[in-house]
């Protein structure tokens, strides 16, 4: 009884902190892009779910830098449909939910769309007592033309918060991008990759406390990894060619989300609010069929990396 106290305990703690979090990391995000805009602002979009809990779903598009890009929170509970009770591999249908996603399309094709998300997870059994809960989350980059800086840069900044709980999370957690962020039908992965993880839970080694910290802390660096590559690229010279690029890899960035994607099935079997969900798709999207970039062009050394 003591022990599952103790675990009901640091469960609501990591509840109510995490639902801070992430609504100050979304004001902190949201602030940042802005910024880095310079002329679009987020408009916000309040939403109530059917099942239980809600949303902040915020909007920039049409701006000088962004072409569109979504910043959202939820917060979410009530209970499993069948499906998802299997894919989970739980017998408990009662959950609750709360996490930040987010995805931002430039118009430039110079500047890398991003997309990040941080989450928490809790389960209940038929009487309400909590019986299992986790953390997950990640950031991966999608560059339509590859710099090795900016690569590495945005690797870095992740890595540097990983190797402060533990130098062999970042290791783990890179491969695991590279691995979940993976077109199959195509041989090829989505973007130039960054971090993923899932089910962090106490174990061993790591109380729940370490987890939170680290999600959080990884939360945290998202505007530092990610906008001074905004900043360096935004103002880089380009033309029709490169939107055509940049269009028909938006192509497999759809495709991705819309067959592999976890979070977004996990949206639309709980019956979440489906604009919020599918904001991560860009505005406009090209599928040429059987389309290959020339020898020897920056298209096609872009095209290389990725099916490494």
């Amino acid at each position: 009884m003591g022990l599952i106290l103790y675990q009901y305990h640091q469960m609501e703690t990591f509840k109510e902190q995490f639902i801070e979090f992430i609504h100050n990391l979304q004001d902190s995000i949201c602030e940042a892009v802005e910024k880095s805009d310079g002329l679009s602002l987020f408009h916000e979009d309040r939403w109530e779910r059917e099942g239980g809990g809600g949303g902040r779903t915020r909007i920039i598009s049409n701006g000088k830098v962004f072409e569109k890009g979504g910043v959202n929170t939820s917060v979410v509970f009530g209970h499993l449909p069948e499906n998802m009770m299997k894919y989970l591999a739980t017998p408990h249908n009662s959950f609750f939910a709360c996490g930040l996603s987010l995805v931002l399309h430039p118009i430039n094709p110079y500047v890398p769309t991003v997309h990040a998300n941080y989450r928490y997870f809790e389960l209940y059994d038929e009487e309400g007592n909590p019986v299992d809960f986790w953390f997950g989350g990640g950031s991966d980059l999608t560059p339509y033309y590859f710099f090795q800086e900016d690569r590495d840069h945005f690797h870095h900044a992740q890595q540097e918060v990983c190797d402060r709980f533990d130098a062999g999370l970042y290791p783990k957690f890179t491969k695991r991008c590279d691995e979940y962020f993976y077109n199959s039908h195509r041989g090829e992965t989505r973007g130039v990759g960054g971090t993923f993880y899932d089910y962090l839970r106490p174990n061993g080694a790591q109380n729940g406390k370490f987890w939170f910290d680290l999600v959080t802390s990884l939360g945290n660096e998202f505007v530092n990894s990610y906008i001074p590559i905004v900043e360096k690229r935004k103002n880089h010279d380009f033309g029709e060619k490169e939107k055509y690029w940049q269009e028909i890899r938006r192509g497999r960035y759809v495709e991705f989300n819309l067959l592999h994607d976890k979070g977004t099935l996990f949206g639309l079997k709980t019956k979440g609010r489906t604009e919020s969900i599918l904001m991560s798709l860009p505005p406009r999207v090209r599928w040429d069929y059987n389309f290959n970039p020339q020898p020897g062009s920056e298209e096609e050394k872009m095209l290389n990396i990725l099916r490494k």
